[in-house]
């Protein structure tokens, strides 16, 4: 009963003032917290052996020091470590310096060169057979194993030779009739076979697989999977390569050091040299032509081991073996092998590469002879699809020949191509291999030849979307804009495949997008409407489709402008597949947040992106994850966020009603609104500057209404309890205080169903501190709500403190202590003649009870049972489990006391040291905690009318934990 009739009467203006830091004028110089950081380079001297401390030299920019820098006295732990390694010990290659080796090798190709690895995907996914295969396995014998030590040089050279003669002769086992599964299935198990006979030291045995794995890409049976034949095949070769020439760099390791990454011949030891040439006879013994190039080739890296020229001389002599290939399409992708590797090894060798693909423009008409024709009718495909198993090692010739040309080269080869008969395959591959900038320059040339192209063989479908592929990365003259779109969309139209179509069209209209208005877009989309509605064929197009709506508000993003083109959305109404509706609606959407800057009224951009809004909404079912919900609501309240209609307070709150009727089941979207209604409200105070008319109040009101029915759909009883509060502060600031008082108890009722446990990020998670922190932030509006005449003194605090009282705490929990002392900080403050803060225009207790004397005895009522709440819980707390707890909460008290309660007075004076002994009592006090509060006790004594803390410090002794 002593704590509120003696609380501490309050000078807030004059406390705020001593609170206030001292104000020190700085002169920062050059100094500013924004400016870059400067990085000290500490350069550290090389330590001696005996380990002794490395001085170190600094520069800097700036005489601004480097905190992490001065924390380690200028000596970066990591070039200490460097330092500490003896330059005399230089490591073997390890792993890692052999990865860096193979990187810079290949840098000598720029990141503008699009690596092999990066087709190998596509074209694995593209030729592709439902037709049996079979291959010929090599069956391992004792032979291959390493000869015993002791036997002649003599003795193993001819057994190795009788190895290789054995594998010609039938060392193999043939299987039939497998999947395309099985034979990429069984190609790895050679591979893996590859790597554990070369680990095992089993050379010969790694050769035999590499040479039988070469020979099935002479097998042209199933002549629409060879593509993908050559890329597994040669991923073995590949591997074979790097083995031989890694083993061979390794016997080049002398006295600890490897060789530099640009070594010469003359730094290779004789023993590496004599077993490089080892490889290559055992391989120019190989009978076969293929298997022979493709092993050679393999290692063709090697040469360097031996001479400087040693691979430009062998890349000519490896083009010229090409020419005894009789099969064209064997003998294209023999080609196109030799270019990655040349590429790989010596980029800068282009005449080879050259010289290559020459040569197969001087064999290109075998690909329309008698023989081929012979083999396509045996296997029933038809010529168009033979053609396209041409392109990935045209393509990539073209590309590797093709990369950091003149122009001058490419204008020959294009003209080359012209003069041959049958070239749209050529065509093709030179429009999918050279610069952009190059075919855009020349569009209107190459439209010319397209149309000359024969259409029985390539189809010109194809050529288009080549072209416009390179039309989409560079542009092309402005005068010839027209007539491209007009002579290549002739075609396009034309095309009676659907699926034909949409792949030239989703191309060609990104060009359109890119260099013309709305209305050519509007004609390109309802072409492909017309083309893609008949027989419901857009439902096996949706990527393209998807693909085009990307592009489309990839380029206008101006949505006024987007929503007036006719077509686009009956274009949208084709994605009739829910999922890929769902996944078109977000794109759109996610332009509209990314690229609209002013918030919108427009009704064509409003009506349609809630028919797109509505959509997503209503994808939402019991199945949708979490995940899933949360990026729908947050792509709808971006939209929300967009919407104002100025002034029109009326109408905006309309679109918020509608809103809330159509997004009912996305509870981050209802909180939104609510929060956006409240914001309505309080933009109506801000322009009646709070003096309400009739219209506005009952417009306030209605907003208000609003929040009050939204809240309780809300499934979250966090979510609704912080929004009855920030509702009711809403209604309390627009001086509608029945609202005001239904909402605080609302809130005040909802607080016995919080849960113990609550989910928090999909973690279950203890409900006490959230509610804590809520009641904190309840107890200080609830200082300036003014009673209701009719309900009585203080009748929601007193109606809180009844829910407070019953509700069911956790056994070990002291936050309903803590609460009845936040409390009293509340009581503390209502006690004073002025609040500590107010709500305009409206009156708080202060200004209804004007300090009066009833009102002061309710309070200290209320706080005659706060504090014996509290003491008795102190005393529950004596058992030695749970001292600890009564320590911290005994400071806490003391805390609030010392804050709020008047210490002249002997009995209050005389409980403050109470509390200060029961907190140190067993020794659980934190020593420093209590040394400053003493300090801080000492400070407070110096204040004037505060000399009684003197007398209060010289009572609060400090105790040592022994």
């Amino acid at each position: 009963s002593y704590f509120l009739r003696l609380a501490r009467s309050r000078n807030y203006v004059s406390e705020s003032e001593v609170c206030k830091l001292e104000s020190v004028p700085l002169d920062f110089g050059d100094y500013h917290p924004l400016k870059p950081i400067t990085v000290t380079d500490s350069k550290t001297k090389k330590m001696t052996r005996k380990g002794s401390t490395s001085s170190t030299s600094s520069s800097s920019s700036s005489s601004v020091l480097d905190p992490l820098s001065s924390v380690l006295d200028g000596t970066d732990p990591l070039s200490l470590f460097a330092a500490a390694a003896d330059p005399g010990t230089t490591a073997p290659p390890t792993d890692g310096a052999r990865r860096k080796r193979e990187k810079d090798e290949s840098s000598a190709v720029g990141s503008d060169f699009e690596p092999w690895s990066s087709k190998r995907g596509e074209i694995l996914a593209r030729y592709t057979t439902t037709e049996k295969l079979s291959i010929n396995l090599y069956m391992g014998s004792e032979k291959g194993k390493a000869p015993t030590t002791g036997s002649a040089v003599s003795e193993k050279v001819r057994t190795r030779l009788e190895e290789l003669d054995d594998l010609e002769e039938g060392s193999q086992k043939e299987l039939l009739n497998l999947t395309q599964q099985d034979y990429m299935n069984r190609i790895e198990e050679l591979n893996q076979s590859l790597k554990d006979a070369w680990s095992s030291d089993q050379k010969v045995k790694a050769l035999k697989i590499v040479i039988q794995c070469s020979k099935l890409l002479s097998d042209t049976t199933v002549i629409q999977f060879y593509p993908s034949k050559f890329v597994l095949i040669t991923d073995i070769l590949d591997t074979f390569g790097k083995l031989v020439y890694e083993r061979i760099l390794s016997m080049c390791v002398d006295n600890r050091l490897s060789l530099p990454d640009n070594f010469s011949p003359e730094s290779v030891n004789d023993t590496a040299k004599e077993t490089c040439l080892n490889w290559f006879f055992k391989i120019a013994s190989i009978r076969e032509l293929i298997p022979r190039f493709y092993v050679e080739a393999a290692i063709l890296k090697c040469n360097k081991f031996l001479s400087k020229t040693g691979i430009s001389e062998c890349l000519p002599r490896l083009t010229s073996m090409i020419r005894g290939i009789g099969d064209p399409l064997v003998a294209v992708y023999a080609r196109a092998y030799l270019c990655r590797v040349g590429m790989e090894v010596a980029p800068q060798l282009k005449e080879s590469l050259n010289k290559n693909f020459f040569d197969f423009l001087l064999t290109f008409k075998q690909i329309h002879g008698d023989t081929v024709q012979n083999q396509l009718v045996v296997q029933c495909v038809e010529i168009p699809l033979y053609l396209t198993l041409y392109s990935p090692a045209i393509d990539w010739i073209l590309q590797c020949i093709a990369y950091h040309a003149p122009d001058v080269l490419l204008t020959e080869m294009m003209e080359r191509c012209k003069k041959l008969g049958n070239n749209a395959l050529l065509l093709n591959s030179v429009m999918s291999a050279f610069r952009a900038e190059f075919i855009a320059a020349r569009s209107m040339d190459f439209i010319a030849m397209i149309k000359e192209c024969d259409e029985s063989g390539f189809p010109k479908h194809l050529l288009f979307r080549s072209l416009g592929l390179n039309l989409a990365l560079a542009d092309p003259p402005e005068n010839d804009r027209l007539q491209i779109l007009n002579e290549a969309w002739k075609v396009i139209t034309k095309l009676k495949n659907p699926q034909d179509y949409i792949n030239c069209a989703e191309v060609w209209v990104e060009y359109t997008c890119r260099h013309f208005t709305k209305r050519e877009v509007n004609t390109v989309l309802a072409d492909v409407i017309k083309h893609m509605t008949p027989d419901r064929a857009f439902e096996e197009a949706y990527p393209q489709l998807q693909s085009i709506i990307q592009k489309v508000i990839t380029y206008i993003y101006d949505f006024a402008l987007l929503f007036s083109v006719e077509k686009f959305l009956p274009f949208l109404d084709m994605f009739q597949k829910e999922s890929v509706r769902v996944e078109v609606c977000k794109c759109i959407m996610e332009s509209f947040i990314k690229h609209q800057q002013e918030s919108t009224k427009d009704p064509v951009i409003l009506n349609a992106l809630l028919h797109i809004c509505k959509t997503m909404h209503d994808s939402v079912n019991a199945l949708t994850l979490e995940d899933e919900k949360r990026t729908l609501a947050a792509l709808i309240n971006g939209f929300i966020k967009m919407v104002s209609f100025g002034r029109d307070f009326e109408q905006q709150l309309s679109f918020y009603v509608e809103a809330r009727s159509m997004f009912c089941n996305l509870e981050p979207v209802l909180v939104q609104l609510i929060h956006s209604v409240n914001q309505l409200a309080m933009e109506t105070r801000r322009v009646m500057k709070g003096n309400h008319s009739r219209k506005t109040a009952a417009f306030v009101r209605a907003c208000v209404a609003f929040c009050f029915i939204t809240i309780p759909s809300l499934s979250s009883i966090f979510t609704r309890l912080n929004l009855y509060l920030h509702s009711g502060q809403v209604a309390l600031a627009n001086q509608c205080l029945s609202q005001a008082d239904a909402f605080f108890k609302a809130a005040v009722s909802l607080v016995p169903e919080v849960p113990k446990m609550i989910s928090v990020d999909g973690k279950m998670r203890p409900s006490d501190a959230f509610l804590l922190e809520f009641l904190c932030n309840f107890f200080s509006t609830l200082l300036v709500v003014p009673d209701h005449p009719e309900q009585g003194v203080l009748f929601l605090v007193r109606g809180l403190l009844n829910v407070i009282q019953d509700y069911t705490w956790e056994d070990n929990s002291d936050d309903k202590i803590r609460i009845y002392t936040n409390v009293l900080h509340l009581l503390s403050a209502m006690t004073q003649e002025a609040f500590i803060y107010h709500v305009d225009k409206v009156d708080s207790n202060d200004t209804l009870y004007g300090g009066d004397s009833k009102f002061l005895a309710e309070i200290n009522k209320l706080s005659e049972t706060v504090v014996s709440q509290i003491l008795d819980h102190l005393k529950t707390l004596g058992k030695e489990e749970t001292l600890k707890r009564q320590s911290q909460l005994a400071l806490y008290f003391f805390n609030t006391i010392l804050a709020h309660g008047d210490l002249q007075n002997n009995r209050l004076n005389q409980l403050s040291v109470n509390l200060w002994n029961l907190a140190q009592k067993h020794g659980f006090a934190d020593t420093k905690t209590m040394v400053k509060t003493l300090e801080y006790i000492k400070r407070r004594s110096k204040q004037p009318e505060m000399s009684h803390f003197t007398d209060l410090a010289l009572r609060l002794p400090l105790q040592s934990r022994t």
